[in-house]
């Protein structure tokens, strides 16, 4: 029962089975828990897509599924776990369902062992026939072909990848060595590709990066058939795939269009609404006043999908008109835009991770889970170094320099609006002077329906490692601040620092000091000091959590400045603050009552 509340809490699963006269069934403390045997459950929800997590014996597992195992291509992912969550299993579907992705979750999230079989995992290879879904990508190709091509990889033979679409950032991978890249998409040098990534419709082993973007005008109540065979048929003519669509563009009079809502709901398409007076203000090859009359626009479908498609956008079909056959019902204009860049901020995931001081064991589960999803890891280099040791062979390193920290979010942004999963690391908790306040920033810049899904993931602050290491000092009110004078004026955190002298605050000094900065910290301590005894404790904190790590205990009299630099933080306490047995105290008063 505790396991099944943790997954359930952690939002791992969205029902919770137990079997008919289960002990279990006597507590009923998991609210919506339903009672199943096991066939009948098994029935319901054998199904493509499904994660099915059983708890129990792996040899009981598969005994009980057995009779329903088709083919890897339909069957859901299969996960078991133990009861005491040590060990997490992936039974069936480690590839195309996403098993083994999501048994490292799991494991990340229950601080469990992933146990995974499959040749990829334990070669550390790239799982070709399921890497592209953490780019936003979609798979095309027959089963057949696939099979083939990871029978081919599993025997290390040379693959041929033609690669037109989408972040190329994953062919710097070690796993792509023995891959040859292919730089023309010809007739000739294609014959041969045993994987193809682009938008165009290929009878070989796929992956579609959203390109594509569908410009679409209809008459009120056009069915639903007619506007996908219209879009069919458009895709068709220009040798397009369907699962490159990256979503639909349309006029905001269209909003409550029935057929138009189904399909984008069927396909998971998402509608992008334009008002009359944005698309009158697009340039377009063929506008039409009958249209200008009816909607207050010279084009819809054009319009719509230029403007939506933007800089990186290229109209490759002018609108076109088709109409519906006896039995039915409308009309539909569609225009087709070709974008340079994949556009899915609906797929794409941009996750805030603090790593915490350094050493792994103070990564939190939450952020360990977070990174096990990303496709691509983003940060400052000797942050990413730290945690190194569990990046998977698929996912993707990208080092930033240490003051690019606005073109790394942006950068980071930018990947998760492909429909990229992206990790934006930052030492300690990104929240306290990390990459979340700056990635929000720019994140609330964007179009609300351009904007990825965004998560902070708390992390362990250096301060809360260094007091940890320290005692008890943050037992009372305190607060932090940055000496940090690059973003904020020298004025502002001088009065700051008066503040909480005369608030009494016990302080965390973060950025204390560095080469160019050499000064404030002196200038920090001869305030403090007409606030505080000079004998008010203050610990040197370098390098926590890291081979070099060092701490130690001065007075705001005695503190060797130049043994102070950037990767050191500053504990300061406030008058009641003492160092008994080498233990920084500041007492709550407890004992004073």
């Amino acid at each position: 029962m505790p396991l099944l509340e943790r997954l359930q809490a952690s939002k791992h699963v969205d029902q919770i089975f137990i079997s008919n006269g289960s002990s279990l069934s006597l507590e009923k403390k998991i609210e919506g828990l339903v009672e199943s045997s096991p066939i009948d459950f098994l029935k319901d929800y054998w199904q493509n897509n499904n994660k099915l997590i059983f708890l129990g014996s792996i040899g009981a597992v598969v005994r009980l599924i057995s009779p329903f195992v088709r083919s890897k291509e339909n069957d859901p992912a299969i996960l078991v776990m133990d009861s005491k969550a040590k060990n997490v299993i992936t039974l069936l579907g480690g590839h195309k369902q996403g098993g083994d992705r999501f048994a490292s979750e799991l494991a990340a999230a229950l601080e469990a062992e992933v146990i995974c079989t499959s040749d990829s995992f334990t070669e550390r290879r790239i799982p070709l026939d399921c890497f592209g879904e953490g780019w936003g990508w979609k798979r095309g190709g027959e089963n057949v072909d696939w099979r083939k091509l990871m029978i081919s990889q599993s025997k290390e033979q040379k693959n041929i990848v033609f690669q037109g679409k989408g972040s190329k950032l994953w062919q710097k991978l070690k796993g792509c060595s023995n891959f040859s890249f292919l730089e023309k998409n010809d007739p000739i040098s294609c014959k041969n590709i045993d994987l193809y990534i682009g938008h165009e419709n290929k009878n070989i082993c796929s992956w579609h990066p959203p390109t594509i973007i569908i410009g679409i005008g209809c008459e009120r109540n056009t069915d639903e058939i007619v506007i996908q065979r219209a879009i069919d048929k458009s895709l068709n003519q220009n040798g397009l795939s369907i699962l490159s669509i990256s979503g639909l563009a349309t006029i905001d009079k269209k909003n409550d269009e029935i057929g138009l809502l189904n399909l984008s709901k069927k396909n998971e398409w998402p509608i992008y609404f334009f008002s009359a007076l944005e698309l009158s203000q697009v340039n377009v090859p063929t506008p039409s006043n009958v249209v200008l009359n009816e909607m207050g626009t010279a084009s819809v479908a054009e319009a719509a999908a230029i403007l939506l498609g933007g800089q990186s956008g290229r109209l490759i079909q002018e609108k076109q008109i088709y109409y519906s056959n006896e039995d039915e019902c409308g009309a539909v204009t569609i225009a087709l835009v070709e974008l340079s860049i994949p556009f899915a901020p609906h797929k794409g995931e941009l996750h805030l991770i603090g790593s915490g001081p350094g050493d792994l064991e103070m990564l939190t589960s939450d952020s360990r889970r977070a990174l096990t999803r990303c496709s691509a890891w983003i940060g400052y280099t000797p942050y990413l170094n730290y945690l190194d040791s569990i990046r998977r062979p698929d996912q993707v390193r990208i080092d930033s320099e240490l003051t690019f920290e606005k073109d790394r979010c942006q950068y980071a942004l930018d990947l998760a609006k492909e429909g990229v999963k992206v990790a934006l690391i930052s030492s300690g908790d990104s929240g306290i002077y990390g990459m979340a306040g700056l990635a929000l920033e720019l994140w609330l810049h964007e179009k609300i329906d351009s904007r990825p899904l965004f998560q902070v993931h708390p992390g362990i602050s250096s301060f809360q490692m260094a007091a940890a290491k320290l005692g008890a000092p943050f037992m009372h009110d305190f607060c932090s601040i940055s000496l940090s004078d690059l973003l904020t004026p020298w004025d502002q955190i001088e009065r700051r620092i008066k503040s909480a002298a005369i608030g009494d605050f016990v302080i965390a000094i973060f950025n204390p000091k560095s080469k160019k900065r050499d000064w404030q910290l002196k200038k920090t301590v001869d305030l403090l000091i007409e606030f505080r005894k000079p004998c008010t404790p203050v610990a040197i904190a370098r390098e926590l959590g890291r081979p070099d790590e060092s701490i130690e205990i001065h007075t705001l009299e005695t503190l060797p400045f130049d043994q102070v630099d950037m990767l050191s933080i500053l504990v300061i306490g406030n008058s009641q603050s003492v160092i008994k047995n080498n233990r920084f105290l500041t007492p709550r008063g407890y004992f004073s009552n």
